[in-house]
């Protein structure tokens, strides 16, 4: 009895060490979060990225284009290949590692993602979007069905987008989407290479300090590094599917 008793006091004691560290790191965290936000507004623009050296892209899409980074890479960088960006997606090119691809832009609204009728079948190696699906007024199965019917036999589309995320327009905001709803919209492709999320419970803490669109550095001492490196599957603020036709 008395080792059953002592053995509870020690986990109950290192539990509470445990409950300790992470209420210290925390509140760490939260404090580096707030001098990062004060000098952004003490320091703006160039001059305070510069301080923290080179730099990604903002909190909410810095992981998922980490996670992108040369997914459609080969030897050739895309060459000879044809590519589709729709709304303003080429930005994902680069990230893809296809830059050498013959980029065809699709914009809205003199083109629409689930109607791209004037792109005839099997047209095209790649297909992509880079948070569009959310701002679909229509059926989203319809921009899977499209990027389908566009691609080359093994082509591949890529789509990003969100699930926990405020409203926002671009002009109108519809839909939320988790890696599983990405899944099941893609059924009807050969393979799902990938189909991800990233986000946690700090990004909100970033947003209520005014750092949701200040760009991450690539340091990873700096505070947004380490929010960047914690994702709560349960928590996904971006979503994003890679399919091959």
């Amino acid at each position: 009895m008395t080792q059953t008793k002592g053995g509870s006091v020690t986990t109950t004691m290192k539990g509470l060490i445990r409950a300790g560290f992470r209420i210290l790191d925390s509140g760490l965290l939260i404090l580096g979060l707030v001098l990062v936000a004060a000098s952004s507004v003490l320091v703006r623009g160039h001059v305070a990225l510069r301080l923290f050296g080179p730099h990604g892209a903002h909190i909410t899409r810095y992981a998922m284009y980490r996670a992108l980074e040369g997914a459609l890479a080969d030897e050739k960088r895309g060459a000879g290949k044809k590519a589709l960006a729709i709304s303003h997606s080429a930005s994902l090119v680069p990230i893809l590692g296809i830059e050498s691809a013959d980029i065809t832009e699709a914009n809205y609204p003199e083109h629409n993602i689930i109607d791209l009728n004037t792109f005839p079948n099997s047209a095209f190696d790649f297909v992509l979007s880079d948070q569009v699906l959310e701002h679909i007024a229509g059926n989203p199965q319809l921009a899977f069905d499209e990027s389908l019917r566009v691609l080359k036999p093994g082509g591949i589309a890529v789509h990003t987008t969100c699930f926990i995320y405020p409203i926002h327009y671009g002009p109108s905001d519809f839909w939320r989407f988790t890696p599983d709803a990405l899944r099941y919209l893609a059924r009807d492709f050969s393979e799902i290479i990938t189909a991800d999320g990233w986000g946690n419970r700090w990004v909100w803490i970033t947003q209520a300090l005014g750092l949701l669109f200040v760009p991450v550095p690539d340091a990873k001492w700096h505070p947004l590094q380490r929010v960047v490196a914690r994702n709560d599957r349960l928590w996904p603020v971006s979503t994003w599917i890679v399919a091959r036709k």
